[in-house]
């Protein structure tokens, strides 16, 4: 295997291990000594990566946004119409399996993280504003004679909605199991005119 092969590879496997950690174990344990358990290998291969906690979140972060963000755009490219492509874009966004219940404890970790660190909370701002513009573009899409006004108001009950099951369903999966989600979001989208 080539060298360069072997640090992607070596990427790949400090990536899984820094959002293992984070997504079940806690923020309050992710620790270069954590990720290097997870990895299985040294502390000191993980700090040439990531020389800090800081390091490790921001990973996660971008990770987090990186894996939502071609999910969610292979999702809109194959929807047939803009409100099929808002439903599919939304319904992702819940915490409806395992993966996407991590993806929540993740965001939540990175906010709780963030909140008193500007360059960790920019970071945090920017991913989530990028979010509200892809949402704002397809409830706009979906009811093009809306008012501006109407638009960014319904985007962000409807983030507010998938945003807050999601983070519900990551805390206590067996009270907000994903049938009721996906319900929850059928109902909140008819209520605006947009199923």
């Amino acid at each position: 295997m080539s060298r360069a092969a072997d640090k992607t590879a070596q990427a790949e496997t400090l990536s899984r291990a820094v959002w293992t950690v984070l997504a079940t174990r806690g923020l309050e344990h992710l620790t270069v000594r954590a990720v290097a358990a997870a990895a299985g290998c040294t502390t000191g291969l993980v700090m040439h990566r990531f020389p800090n906690r800081r390091a490790l979140l921001l990973h996660a972060r971008r990770l987090l946004h990186e894996t939502t963000r071609a999910r969610v755009e292979a999702l809109e490219s194959a929807a047939a119409t803009p409100r099929e492509a808002l439903y599919a874009a939304l319904r992702q966004g819940l915490g409806t399996d395992e993966q996407t219940r991590q993806e929540a404890i993740v965001w939540m970790g990175f906010l709780a993280a963030a909140i008193a660190d500007d360059e960790l909370i920019d970071e945090h701002r920017r991913n989530n504003r990028a979010w509200r513009d892809r949402i704002h573009r397809l409830v706009a899409a979906a009811a093009p004679t809306w008012t501006a006004a109407r638009v960014a108001t319904v985007a962000l009950a409807l983030i507010a909605m998938a945003e807050g099951a999601a983070a519900l369903a990551a805390a206590d999966p067996a009270a907000f199991p994903a049938e009721d989600q996906e319900q929850a979001l059928s109902v909140t989208l008819a209520a605006f005119d947009l199923s």
